[in-house]
This record gives structure tokens, sequence and C-alpha cells, in this order.
């Protein structure tokens, strides 16, 4: 796989071994996160809060034209904010769908010019609990079954045009849990997908030749207790 791919959230976990795995497969990854990536081979970043939707779109942009275009998109920057809807203050509530579900918006949005002229591919970056609901998780799922009707409407909009795919990761071992109360943590037995193999799947999808399809991959452990 060669070409320019543009990976939110690349500084972190499923971001960070995406953008490895596309750099191992031949492609340039194109960071946009709020810092800078740790890995010293990925050299194009640019940092920004994907809530703001402004800057946002100016890094997509900032990123193509130094580039010279896109050929993929890969929303994977993602937050929480566990806990019963009456105990999560409102604004860490509102901004898991900001960042999660208009975050992914705006970065595709920016970055469609660009997409349709390589006929390029977008893979967007769900969770099983955007079609399973659980209790104390309003916002993700909130937020995550939005990116699920985002990217099936978005397929049905840009067939023929751009290549969509919508990925279904389970639980991943990364640090996206350790901020959370340890009633919300994976047990320390719990058998979670290392984030190298689901990003292989994302490589995989992103490097179908023009016209083949991966409309949506499901990617999680064989014992994943959200799916089915």
């Amino acid at each position: 796989m060669t070409g320019n791919i543009l990976i939110t959230g690349g500084a972190s976990g499923l971001g960070e071994a995406t953008a490895e795995a596309v750099a191992k497969a031949g492609g340039r990854p194109l960071v946009v996160d709020l810092r800078p990536p740790a890995n010293g081979s990925v050299t194009d970043h640019v940092t920004a809060d994907l809530a703001d939707r402004a800057r946002t779109e100016r890094a997509v942009r900032e990123l193509a034209d130094r580039a010279g275009g896109l050929d993929g998109v890969v929303t994977a920057a993602g937050i929480d904010a566990c806990g019963r809807l009456a105990d999560v203050p409102a604004g860490a509530w509102e901004r898991v769908l900001q960042v999660n579900l208009l975050g992914t918006v705006s970065v595709v949005r920016a970055a469609l010019p660009y997409l349709v002229e390589s006929r390029g591919r977008v893979v967007t970056v769900a969770s099983t609990l955007g079609l399973r609901a659980v209790s104390d998780a309003t916002a993700y799922c909130a937020a995550k079954f939005g990116v699920v009707g985002f990217t099936r409407a978005l397929a049905a909009e840009l067939a023929g045009q751009v290549g969509v795919t919508l990925l279904v990761p389970g639980g991943m071992r990364t640090r996206f849990f350790d901020d959370r109360e340890e009633q919300y943590r994976p047990g320390a037995d719990a058998l979670l997908n290392q984030p190298e193999d689901v990003a292989a799947a994302i490589v995989f999808a992103l490097g179908r030749p023009v016209g083949c399809e991966v409309r949506e991959l499901v990617v999680c452990p064989a014992t994943e207790t959200s799916w089915p």
C-alpha cells in the first residue's frame, strides 16, 4: 500500500498502531492528535483538538497540502466518560460526542475534496458499543451509534467516488482504559486484542483496489462480551 493516509488519534493506541502499520506497508502516515507522536518515524503531524471544528479542518488541510494530497483517512481518535447519565458532568458528556462523532465528521468533510480527487478511502472507527448499548455508557454509545449511522450514510452518498469502510473493534489492550475508575476497566485476565492486529485490518481495507469495497469490518477478541 502506498499513499498519504491521515490518521486521527495517531499518537497513541489504535491510531499509533495504524500509523506504524501504514508506514511499514509503504504509505505515508499523517497524524492529527492532541500531542505529537512519540514514534520518531512519524514526522508529519499537526496537533489539534477534534472538539474544535475550525482547528480540525485547518489541520487536515495543512497536512494534505503539505503531503500533496490524501489517499486515505482513518478516524481512530476517541475518548470516553463512563458513568450514569445523572453523574457525568454535562461538559464531559458532550465532549465525547464532540470528539468521537462530530470530530469524525469534521475530519471527513475537510478531507473530501482530496479524497474525491484521488478516489481514496475513509475508514471510520466505531465500536461494538456502536451496535450494542450498555449501562453507564450513554455518551460513548450515543457517539459510536452516530459514527455507525454516519458511515453507512456516507458510503451510500460517496459510492463510486470514495471508498468507505466502517470498522467495529472490540476491546483492545491500549491506554484507553487507564483514566477510568476501577469498575470500568477490563480485569487483569481480560482477553483483549492487540492494537497492531486491528491496525492490520485497517491497512487491508485501505489497500483494496478501486471499485473493491470492504464496507464493514468487526474485529474483536474471541471472547468479546459486547459482541454479538
